[in-house]
């Protein structure tokens, strides 16, 4: 059992460290494809493998259900922050999707899933305080940094949270791998027309650098850590996966600072420090918060490791 939880662990931090490298490889992907090219080309690219790998269990993972969460759950939102870092600064967008942890407690209590009592608000208004904070002011502290881009990424952190507290019920008794598979071919099938209405056929192939960071998304941004995060969100309640998505931000901050030379003012080191506040309060152990269950052995054997 704790090597189990051990390996839980280890899967959703790695989704998050491997996370925290999508803004700045977007942001480079960006600069020779549009939002909605980039989204098709990542997910058509990284669905293949990832289909042979739960090839068995592809049938069963088939449903409306999922077909339509992979339309709007990774399609819709990844065009949408796309949309959103081609409009700001790679630190901002990370800092701004810091912000999904406390999203998604919000979302698990409007839905009555769990109860909170006044450390966890405090948790929230920080955590919102603090998107403001980055959004608002300090989309005035120089850089690439704009409010409309900020927007964008806070939009499609709306639509991911909803995602991530759907996608536990559409997980169960299914193999996360082949589920994983289907929403992402569904992504790039739903997203393909958009491209051709908004962009047309692309003029030419785009350069090596942002070749080389669309194949990065696919693989070390898409393939591997939503396979591993999918394996172990069907072992956990939401509110503990979504936690370490607050590895996310971190390292895209860096990032942004170090590769791209982000200027880093009091309104984002404050945002950033209220939100990664707000999220440490929300991980306080509180009454009423459901606990997803071991699976079954039975369901067990139908989960497939990437490794």
């Amino acid at each position: 059992m704790r090597t189990n939880h051990r390996s839980t662990l280890l899967a959703l931090t790695a989704s998050g460290l491997l996370w925290g490298t999508t803004v700045p490889l977007s942001k480079v992907a960006l600069t020779g494809m549009s939002p909605a090219w980039l989204t098709v080309a990542r997910f058509a690219l990284a669905v293949l493998p990832l289909a042979w790998v739960g090839r068995r269990h592809l049938r069963r993972a088939v449903s409306p259900g999922v077909l339509v969460s992979g339309v709007t759950g990774y399609g819709a939102v990844i065009v949408l922050q796309n949309a959103g870092i081609q409009r700001t600064s790679v630190s901002h967008a990370a800092l701004l999707i810091g912000a999904m942890p406390v999203l998604v407690a919000l979302l698990t209590v409007a839905l009555g899933r769990s109860r909170v009592g006044p450390v966890a608000w405090l948790g929230f208004a920080l955590g919102l305080g603090g998107v403001a904070l980055v959004a608002v002011i300090g989309a005035d502290a120089g850089g690439t940094a704009t409010l409309a881009g900020d927007a964008l990424v806070v939009l499609s952190l709306l639509f991911s949270a909803v995602f991530l507290v759907a996608q536990p019920r559409l997980l169960a008794g299914r193999d996360p791998v082949a589920v994983t598979a289907v929403q992402l071919a569904a992504a790039a099938a739903g997203t393909l027309p958009v491209a051709l209405i908004l962009d047309g056929v692309p003029a030419a192939v785009p350069g090596p650098a942002p070749l080389a960071a669309a194949v990065g998304l696919a693989i070390g941004g898409t393939l591997v850590p939503f396979t591993l995060f999918a394996w172990a969100q069907a072992r956990v309640s939401p509110e503990i996966a979504g936690a370490f998505l607050n590895l996310e931000p971190l390292v895209g901050v860096a990032l942004g600072v170090a590769a791209f030379g982000d200027p880093v003012g009091p309104a984002q080191v404050a945002g950033g420090v209220a939100i990664l506040v707000g999220i440490a309060l929300n991980a306080v152990p509180r009454r009423g918060t459901p606990r997803v269950p071991d699976l079954p052995v039975r369901q067990k054997a139908l989960v497939s490791s990437p490794a």
